[in-house]
């Protein structure tokens, strides 16, 4: 097809759509309405990077619908509704990634997330025939023995709506973080509250209030001596406003006290140990935040803090999503961490050479680590062998089901 006929049959955006009226189009934001608003206190900065830089490694890594062997090894991925909603489009306004921000935000700010499928193919109350087209992160409000109730966006009226679902419908996922970050008097919750305090002071050091009591020579008990103490008072006051320095002075008889002292407080040391101590227990760095971190400090903060929420929010979605009929079909949602981002490729190159040179794992188990496709032409793939040898052992046997990687040590490799 030319130039000239590519032309003649397009479609223009601008040309077809009518932008004179909205009125068909449901109430407008000028913001999506379902991007996660972090709760009053937790928008300050050092928290929000923390979060942000949490949700972010989160999201890097892949989550898949798949299919595993008998030892639990990735085989092929399931390419299905479901799947897209992982690693394409989760609903019509979030990608996969953003997706996964959004639940990693809200789970580090609320503690707990709903995870709900807004759309099905099949009536899952009915039976085991179901896919989960579209999903959102809800809040969770209340609990119920089988039921929650959640406030989750709805594209159709463009607001968020308060609903109650089976349990066994949504996927609810707790923070395993959460007695560092969403306890009452956790490390984070401490911080919150000097970093209020601070702000608190700070408003009234902006608004040039000084909180002084002026101790006078005299009490104040009669209408003629408060109106004298008055005027004392208006008197420091404009020596203060008209010096250039803020320095006034006072009779040697009468005394002054500042209420709020924050250098005796000790505010500042206070939040920079809370902010040690919070950085120490997940596993963050200032390197970190920085993209200078070394190999040891990337691999501590993975382990500590990226791999358990991880965990958690494919444990509950694979247990939520997939029926029982499906799981006995070798499905899962598997999930894998890039070893590129944890060491170089020589290094790992490197790491892989050693553990199957000396029989420790197979081709295609490390080939399920990083997930590749197992080669199924090549016997010798799910033979323990070392690569080094012109031939393999006679006593080289196929991995036993007790041999392979799980889930879990496959993606910590």
């Amino acid at each position: 097809m030319g130039v000239i006929e590519r032309f003649k049959n397009s479609w223009n955006l601008m040309k077809e759509l009518d932008s004179g009226s909205y009125l068909d189009y449901g109430s407008s934001m000028p913001r999506n309405p379902d991007s996660p608003q972090l709760t009053s206190g937790n928008e300050r900065s050092i928290i929000t990077s923390v979060f942000t830089q949490i949700a972010v490694d989160v999201s890097n890594v892949r989550i898949e619908h798949a299919r595993v062997d008998e030892q639990g090894q990735y085989l092929e991925t399931i390419m299905d509704s479901l799947n897209d909603c992982l690693t394409k489009e989760a609903n019509l306004d979030q990608a996969a990634s953003a997706f996964r921000i959004d639940q990693v935000l809200t789970l580090c700010d609320k503690g707990v997330i709903a995870i709900c499928p807004m759309k099905y193919k099949g009536d899952p109350l009915l039976g085991d025939s179901y896919e989960v087209l579209e999903m959102r992160v809800g809040e969770v409000l209340e609990w119920f023995p089988k039921h929650v109730k959640v406030r989750v966006y709805d594209d159709e009226t463009g607001k968020k709506k308060e609903i109650v679902v089976p349990k066994r419908l949504v996927a609810i996922v707790e923070n395993p973080l959460s007695p560092v970050m969403n306890g009452p008097n956790s490390t984070l919750q401490r911080l919150i509250r000097k970093l209020n305090y601070l702000d608190r002071i700070d408003d009234a050091a902006s608004s040039g209030k000084l909180d002084l009591l002026i101790q006078l020579p005299y009490s104040v008990k009669t209408d003629t001596q408060r109106v004298r103490a008055n005027k004392r008072r208006s008197d420091i006051e404009v020596q203060l406003k008209n010096s250039k320095y803020g320095i006034a002075y006072i009779d040697g008889t009468e005394g002054v006290t500042q209420l709020n002292r924050p250098a005796e407080n000790n505010l500042l040391s206070q939040i920079e140990y809370l902010t040690k101590q919070l950085y120490n227990q997940l596993g963050v760095t200032e390197e970190i935040f920085a993209g200078t971190a070394s190999e040891a400090a990337m691999l501590n903060y993975q382990e500590r803090t990226v791999k358990p929420i991880i965990r958690a929010i494919v444990e509950e979605m694979d247990r939520k999503f997939l029926s029982k009929t499906a799981r006995t079909q070798g499905q899962k949602l598997y999930y894998f961490r890039d070893p590129f981002s944890l060491v170089p490729v020589s290094q790992f190159a490197e790491i892989v050479d050693k553990l199957t040179r000396n029989e420790v794992a197979t081709s295609n188990e490390m080939r399920s680590v990083i997930g590749f496709k197992r080669v199924t032409n090549d016997p010798n793939a799910d033979k323990l062998r070392n690569s080094n040898l012109s031939s393999p052992k006679e006593e080289d046997v196929p991995v036993s089901q007790e041999g392979g990687f799980s889930q879990n040590e496959s993606s910590e490799a």
